[in-house]
């Protein structure tokens, strides 16, 4: 009977699997990305709400540019391999909020993306925005959120499924809801481990390409970031790889980072 349950579990475990694009990499997805986005669109109305967003149209226009720009170019990319439907319930949002203290970005399930102002001095131009943007919005499509929240449900709740866990407003729940976004946090921020940084790292690369931005502008953004670390890095950094090895892994994947490059 006991083999008959492990069996049962594990096919149910294979059944809530996804595949991430362009890496191929499986992962868990216990979530569904209506329940997900759901509760993003949430969570970043509550954090817009409290702002301030900037006032700098500058600012403002040129975040929104960068984001339009790396929407269509997302969407471009999963049109030609047949899988819009990955896209369905997005309804994307870029905003500035005002913090000059914060080097920070992050994009939530749904393509709700904010930006501090803290990091655009260390972006210097359109090409460093994308940088980031198109990395914060890999996490996004690469459905990290939801696999953080997967593996926290596997180990809070036994595999139990979300939809029923969100019913009984078990507070656990709700709980690992807020940490898959990173609202818990102080900064209120997203916080993923270091493979899925290294992945949106990767997939960041042919997004921003595909946008119309020079991957290779990367290196230097990064370059950049790093020396503004210190003794104490940036919010933004903390759950990187080590910079000489992110630099190294940007470095093997801009060949095929380059194939998507069209300038504008």
């Amino acid at each position: 009977m006991l083999k008959k349950l492990t069996l049962l579990a594990s096919l149910s475990f294979l059944a809530a699997c996804s595949t991430v694009p362009i890496t191929g990499r499986r992962q868990l997805s216990l979530v569904s990305d209506a329940e997900i986005n759901t509760l993003a669109a949430t969570q970043y109305r509550e954090v817009i709400a409290k702002g301030p967003l900037s006032t700098n149209s500058q600012q403002v226009t040129m975040v929104r540019n960068v984001g339009r720009r790396i929407q269509a170019a997302v969407e471009t990319y999963f049109r030609q391999q047949n899988a819009s439907d990955q896209l369905a319930g997005y309804q994307w949002e870029f905003n500035v909020i005002q913090d000059d203290q914060q080097q920070n970005a992050w994009c939530m399930p749904g393509g709700k993306v904010a930006v501090y102002t803290g990091i655009l001095p260390i972006t210097q131009d359109e090409t460093g925005l994308a940088v980031v943007m198109a990395h914060e919005v890999a996490h996004a499509v690469a459905k990290h959120g939801s696999e953080r929240m997967s593996q926290g449900l596997v180990q809070q709740l036994g595999g139990q499924a979300l939809s029923a866990a969100l019913s009984t407003n078990a507070p656990a729940t709700q709980e690992l809801a807020l940490q898959a976004f990173g609202v818990g946090s102080q900064l209120g921020l997203l916080k993923y481990g270091r493979n899925q940084e290294s992945e949106a790292d990767h997939l960041g690369l042919i997004f921003m390409a595909l946008a119309g931005y020079n991957p290779d502008g990367a290196i230097s953004f990064w370059q950049r970031m790093e020396a503004k670390g210190g003794a104490a890095p940036p919010e933004f950094l903390s759950t990187h790889p080590s910079s000489g090895t992110r630099i190294a892994d940007i470095q093997r994947e801009l060949p095929e980072a380059r194939k998507y490059y069209k300038p504008r």
